[in-house]
Parts: structure tokens; sequence; C-alpha cells
């Protein structure tokens, strides 16, 4: 046995190199367009093999799983061959003038046409969001569909949870789609077994499993917020059903959200949203739903659905935001409750910044991921140096994920401002082509940063050596967050 006990260690090398040369040629051939996280994952495999390899081949690459792939194609096809059946749909391309490229992009990245004719109400109030899902809710007439990341067994879950119940025993189809991370919790209570008692079809969206594992990765969440009544009131923004308390961290509260209540043809393309999603899980079609789509109402509001996830474009969102940095001429407004932006995004901020565009970002003061704010942190000074405004904000978590562009253009999403929601994650995004609905949109923005304190380039300069250390650490790693 002794050729054996010199040989090993010899053994033992040879495979931790082949190991280690296997993954990051495997990195490498994701291309260059991933070259921020694969330089990143390059790092992590080659110094920390220990942890980067097993994380890798967890969670590296976007894996939606074949028969998940195999479904979305299916659907996909026939909500397209449905929605095409509905005849000419109301759309804002003649008057579009300056937005005319945003629009363009949007439409190419797989989102949907402009339409025109639709009714938006814009609230930051958490409650107040929670009880007019609900009034209408009890208004339902045929149907109600409800697609979120998050569902909370508090005073909002439960508002909402009664409503369902009460529609469903008057003969209204309801159905209740969940993220299986997200809500978790709430999805193993008894709470959930009331409603499938009460006839409330609640389903999990992508579960994650240990066998699951093997097949998908389990790190890519549903993180839209959905809600379609009789397929003519819509609702979509960054909030989940919870209380602003948000018993699940309640040492962040208040948690702070933004929502669009929407009436127009634009709640039919969240409805085919909620159509594809419910088919991945289930396989039971509902394009039936959308022969009709609501009618425009005079003088509406222009708005674009775009949705995206790993079976889209998966640089929709973050070609989206670079154009829009990119056209804005006087005013950027961001506020995102996590922001760990790519190189592209930092130097296409700065340098609207340098252009004399007025660029303010507006993140929470105290975040619940330690690592993110450190990242986040970790550009300050940079987009100090260029011009950017940034606040941080005192009063809670700041949930709300919008952008204003020139008080012309809003953007409502879902999505966070991250390699997650921009890669990873399935969400929405509502892009409002109207004056009047921007300057509602600031006047929060603005509300928000009154509600802040700005970051002096003084105070980032004034970091300890270990401090400034530790941020620009998690900043190198920011791309595979």
């Amino acid at each position: 046995m002794e050729w054996f006990s010199s040989w090993w260690p010899a053994f033992l090398l040879a495979f931790d190199l082949c190991l280690r040369l296997a993954v990051v040629v495997q990195i490498i051939m994701r291309g260059p367009r991933a070259s921020d996280s694969s330089r990143a994952w390059i790092l992590m495999v080659v110094f920390l093999p220990l942890v980067g390899i097993p994380i890798w081949l967890l969670l590296g690459e976007a894996r939606l799983g074949r028969r998940r792939r195999e479904r979305y194609r299916s659907i996909a096809d026939r909500v397209a061959d449905q929605v095409a059946r509905m005849g000419p749909i109301p759309e804002y391309r003649a008057a579009a003038g300056e937005y005319g490229p945003t629009i363009a992009l949007a439409e190419a990245v797989g989102g949907t046409p402009p339409r025109s004719g639709n009714e938006l109400e814009l609230t930051g109030d958490s409650m107040v969001f929670i009880d007019r899902l609900a009034d209408d809710i009890e208004a339902a007439q045929s149907s109600c569909h409800l697609l979120f990341y998050i569902f909370v067994e508090d005073e909002a879950g439960w508002r909402i949870g009664e409503a369902l119940k009460t529609a469903a025993s008057r003969g209204v189809t309801c159905r209740l789609l969940l993220d299986s991370v997200g809500s978790r919790p709430f999805l193993r209570s008894r709470y959930v077994t009331s409603l499938r008692e009460a006839g409330v079809a609640v389903v999990e969206s992508l579960p994650a499993n240990l066998v699951r594992m093997a097949f998908a990765r389990v790190d890519l969440r549903n993180h839209r917020k959905i809600a379609v009544m009789d397929g003519r009131v819509g609702y979509t923004g960054s909030q989940n059903i919870a209380a602003a308390a948000f018993a699940l961290k309640p040492a962040f509260a208040p948690w702070v959200d933004c929502m669009l209540r929407i009436r127009g043809p634009v709640v039919g393309d969240l409805q085919a949203i909620f159509v594809r999603d419910w088919f991945l899980e289930t396989e039971e079609p509902l394009e039936e739903l959308l022969i009709e789509r609501p009618e425009p109402f005079p003088g509406g509001i222009p708005v674009q659905i775009l949705p995206t996830g790993p079976n889209n474009d998966n640089e929709a969102l973050a070609q989206l935001a670079l154009a829009s940095f990119h056209g804005a001429r006087e005013e950027l407004i961001l506020t995102t409750p996590y922001f760990v932006p790519g190189e592209a995004e930092v130097v296409s901020l700065c340098t609207a910044a340098k252009r004399g565009v007025s660029v303010r970002l507006v993140v929470p003061a105290r975040n619940d991921s330690p690592l993110v704010q450190a990242v986040s942190r970790s550009h300050y000074e940079r987009l100090l140096d260029a011009g950017v405004e940034v606040f941080e904000y005192q009063e809670g978590l700041l949930h709300a994920k919008t952008l204003t562009v020139d008080r012309d253009l809003a953007l409502v999403t879902t999505a966070n401002f991250d390699r997650r929601s921009f890669d990873l994650n399935f969400e929405v995004s509502t892009l409002v082509y109207d004056s009047d609905f921007a300057s509602q949109l600031r006047m929060l923005q603005r509300d928000y940063m009154g509600r802040s304190t700005a970051v002096t380039m003084a105070q980032v300069r004034g970091r300890s050596w270990l401090r400034r250390f530790a941020y620009n650490a998690a900043g190198i790693f920011s791309p595979v967050l």
C-alpha cells in the first residue's frame, strides 16, 4: 500500500485542478454577455473551491427545468394566438414621439404592445391597497386571479383570504398562485387548508425541494405581484399580500410599497401573464379567459407591460434601464430596496449626471440584507463623485421599485435593481407614457426623499478602513448575488 499512500496526494491535487478547470470552462462557455457574473464566479471557484464549486453546481446556470420550458413554449404560443384573435387592440404608437425607441425596445425584449385607454390609480398606503383589492374581490362576478411572491397570515392576509372565501361561496372561480419559497410558511399553514375547503384553488409556484434541485435551480423565483378580477380590474406593483408591519421581518418595518390599480385594455395583458404562470404549474388551460379584452376609456392612459424571467431575454430589464438612463434629458429618480447594479448601470447613471441630468437614487437606510446594503454602499463614492444624489430612507424599509424619467415616463415594477431580478426571477414591469401620471409618481418619490437623509461625500470618505474594505469586497461579488 506504500504506492497508494505516495500517489494519493498527487491524485487529489490533480482531481482538484481538473475539477476547477472543468467548472471554469463551463463558466466561460456562458459567453461574453455574462462576463460580469462570470468573473465573480471564476474568482469563487479558483480561490474558494469548497464554497464556489457546490454553489455554482446548484445555482450557477439559470435552469428552469425541461418540463417547464416545454410547457411555457406551449402555453406562450397558444396565448399569443388567442390574443391575436381578439381583433384590433388600441395601441399607443402614433403620438409616441421621443418614447418610440423605448416602446420598441420593450416590445423587442418580450413586452406587450402599448395599450391606450387605461385608467390608473396609484397608492403608497399598504392597507389602502389591501382594502381596495378586497373590495374588488368581493365585487367580482366570475373570476379572481391572484399571483404573489409572499402571502402572510396577518391582518392583510386574513382580509384578502376572507374576501376570496366569500367570493368562492358565491360561485366565483378563485385561483391563488403563490411562490414556493416566498410564501412557504403560509403554504404550510392551516389557513391554506381552510381556503381550499372554501373552494379557493391554491397552487404553489416553482416548488422548491431536494428532488427539483437535481433538475432545475431552486432559487429561480416567481417574484410577480398580480391580481385580476373578472378580467376587468388589475393590480400590480411592489407589495405582497402583507401588512406594512411585515410579520416575517418586523425589525425592518414598516415596509413601504406602491401599487397600481388598473382598468382598461392592458388588464388583458396582466391576465395573460397569470394564464401562462398558472399553466406552468397545473397544465390547466385558461386561454378562453382572454377572448374578451376590456374596452378602452376615452382619454385613458397609454400603458405597456413587460414580463421578464429566465424563460425570456434575461437582459430585458437591464436593457430597458440603460435605455432610460441614456435617453434622459432633465431628471431621473430611481427608488429600489436592493441596489446591486452592474458596471454598465453604474456607468450609465454617472454619465447621465455628468451630462447635467438630475439623477437621484433612493434606497433604505436599514436593509434586511446586510450583504446587499454593503454592495449598495460600495458604489456611493463613485456615484456622488459623478453628481448623483443618493438618499437613504429613514422611516422603514423602502420597498417601492419605481423610476421616473423627465417627468414623462414612469415605471412601476416588481423587480429590484439587481442581477437576480434582471436575470433570474419572474417579474412584471409597467411602463406608463403619461406626464400627469409621472407627476403623481414623482410626488410619491419626492415624499420618500423628504423622509430620507442625503448621503454626503464627507460621510462616505469618513468611513473606517475596515468598513471600506468590507463594502468593496462585497461589491466584487455583487454580480452573483
